[in-house]
């Protein structure tokens, strides 16, 4: 049974990230320990709410700092819904910037859509290879709710390394990064655990990483 953190930071979602992930067969605990965030087999970041905020309660518990030192070992990290948009370089919310983790340059705009927010099930465009949509018709839909995304994938492709694996959506003509497998770090622009089925398969093929 692999052992999961669910990383509390002040994040909204944190209960249902934990039941999703004992559905599934996980040993959950939600903490923001340091040593428990470090010797998990697998750390989940979720997220809700405004981008400034999220980041801002990531700082108080050193958030950025434990990731990075997971990853740095090849320790997998899942990052669900703004817990993926942190992830990234920067977010700019109501024509304020707020810096992130900068896992991967990019920016979380808000989405250029007829109808914002994006709420309600979609379907994805999964690139080839993809392990963590492994078993899933390509019609599955996966929830989501969200104002903001990140429009443009501008990690460079660099020698001797695999490219990350990006999958899309798109909603009102506005295509958004939903989600990405790079490594050890896996992020989600949807909701799993609110997925049903779908997010529970999601969910056990991440826990086969950990």
């Amino acid at each position: 049974m692999a052992r999961v953190v669910v990383l509390d930071y002040g994040s909204g979602n944190l209960r249902s990230a934990e039941r999703a992930l004992q559905r599934v067969g996980a040993d959950v605990e939600v903490t923001a320990d340091p040593k428990a965030v470090l010797d998990a087999d697998g750390l989940v970041v979720p997220g809700v709410g405004a981008y400034a905020a999220c980041v801002a309660g990531l700082n108080a518990v050193r958030g950025g700092r434990l990731i990075g030192q997971r990853l740095a070992g090849g320790r997998p990290v899942l990052g669900i819904c703004v817990g993926m948009q942190i992830l990234f370089e920067r977010g700019i919310e109501h024509d304020v910037e707020t810096e992130g983790c900068g896992e991967w340059p990019g920016t979380v705009e808000r989405l250029r859509a007829p109808i914002v927010p994006h709420m309600g099930w979609n379907t994805v465009q999964t690139p080839e290879g993809s392990q963590l949509f492994a078993g899933q018709a390509e019609d599955t839909r996966f929830y989501f709710v969200h104002s903001y995304g990140v429009r443009t994938w501008e990690l460079q492709p660099a020698e001797h390394l695999r490219p990350p694996l990006v999958t899309w959506a798109e909603h009102g003509g506005d295509r958004f990064v939903a989600a990405v497998e790079n490594g050890p770090l896996w992020a989600t622009q949807f909701h799993p655990e609110k997925s049903v089925d779908a997010g529970a398969r999601l969910l056990e093929n991440w826990l086969k990483s950990c």
